[in-house]
């Protein structure tokens, strides 16, 4: 499988170390971008071309994937418009693979003169250390062959969840796109209270991450749902009743959920916002 990046950030980088040498040989991907020392670095990291501008390499590429921020996606686009054309006098036609956050699917076949072979994908943060999980949606013009394409480039970083529609899109985003912040943010608040209740930074923090890492594995293992596993731990009169019984108290619950809502809200906006460009 030949495919080209048009992008080489972080994400980029994820899902070129997870495919160079695996899904196909590091001489088979092809990464464009500006920066001179990030296209260096993947070339000497996995064998790699490069390229600061998108050329007949990417022309001929099975797989584009399109990795720049969401805000240059349409003057990217219009870059690309050329090649994909060419690709398709050529009899070709490489499947458009999107993780730009925000871009709808309808908006990039405009951008790109109709096309209609597009997967749109929202990963999340963790696919940079090989355990993301990645929301994905077919537009009409995909195959079933570029469909598991796009599913074994994605899987290289993580678990992948198809949707049957691309409006659901703002809900992965909203849960597991932005989701690592959360978790972020509640580890945050555990190591400060350790710290408030005598232990030092260092003991909260592997607390904390233990106690984070731990959790998480035991409800993805145990065949007991969420609500039961919290149940378990849970002695009526005990201190976790008390922790948890105060976060009920200060509506902590009903606040995450609210937060997530917001997400989606805000999602849904930026991909009308970006779609208004061209």
């Amino acid at each position: 499988m030949k495919i080209a990046f048009i992008g080489g950030g972080n994400m980029a980088a994820a899902l070129v170390a997870g495919l160079a040498g695996k899904l196909t040989p590091g001489a088979n991907i092809h990464v464009v971008d500006p920066n001179p020392a990030s296209l260096e670095k993947l070339r000497q990291e996995y064998g790699v071309t490069v390229a600061a501008a998108a050329g007949e390499a990417v022309a001929a590429a099975e797989v584009l994937v399109l990795a720049v921020k969401p805000q240059v996606m349409h003057e990217v686009t219009q870059q690309l418009l050329p090649l994909l054309q060419a690709a398709q006098a050529a009899g070709r036609a490489p499947l458009v693979l999107s993780i730009a956050a925000g871009i709808r699917a309808a908006d990039l076949a405009r951008w790109l003169g109709g096309y209609r072979a597009i997967v749109r994908t929202m990963p999340n943060t963790p696919a940079l250390i090989g355990m993301g999980v990645t929301g994905m949606v077919a537009s009409s013009g995909v195959s079933a062959g570029q469909r598991e394409a796009a599913d074994q480039i994605l899987r290289a970083v993580g678990a992948t969840v198809w949707l049957d529609d691309e409006a659901k899109i703002d809900a992965v985003t909203a849960v597991s796109g932005s989701g690592p912040a959360y978790v972020f943010y509640f580890i945050e608040a555990m190591q400060q209270a350790a710290e408030e209740l005598g232990l030092s930074a260092q003991q909260g923090r592997e607390l904390a991450m233990a106690t984070f890492t731990g959790a998480a594995q035991l409800a993805l293992q145990s065949p007991d749902p969420v609500p039961l596993l919290r149940e378990k731990v849970t002695s009526k009169g005990g201190t976790t009743h008390a922790a948890l019984s105060s976060m009920e108290a200060g509506g902590v619950k009903a606040a995450i959920i609210a937060a997530v809502k917001a997400a989606a809200a805000r999602g849904k906006e930026l991909g009308e916002q970006l779609g208004a460009a061209g």
